[in-house]
């Protein structure tokens, strides 16, 4: 799984990619909340990436659902992001941590 968390003038957006389908947006807030999601990631070592026009646009998305096919490009350059600051490739299988098989990619905007 890949989590992403995003902060743009006080927004922060949290994706989660399982592998399959599309990734989620799993948390996203504004002002003390997008603090909270933002201290979070770096507390687990999440990657952060900012890209205002991005994480607007995720702000949008409900809790809980998959981004719209529209994003799926530039959401792919943010994974892109995590797998590389990981050392992990996008063709591995994102459950497959040989040091914790739960363990999933995450990834912040």
């Amino acid at each position: 799984m890949s989590k992403t968390k995003t902060l743009v003038d006080n927004l922060a957006v949290s994706l989660e990619y399982e592998g399959s389908g599309a990734p989620k947006v799993t948390a996203k807030g504004r002002g003390y909340i997008a603090q909270e999601i933002i201290e979070a990631a770096k507390a687990h070592n999440i990657p952060i990436q900012q890209d205002p026009e991005l994480v607007n646009l995720l702000g949008q998305v409900e809790l809980d659902h998959e981004i719209p096919e529209a994003l799926y490009e530039a959401v792919a350059q943010v994974l892109i992001f995590a797998y590389q600051l990981s050392g992990k490739s996008p063709m591995e299988n994102p459950n497959s941590n040989k040091d914790n098989p739960s363990s999933k990619e995450e990834q912040t905007l």
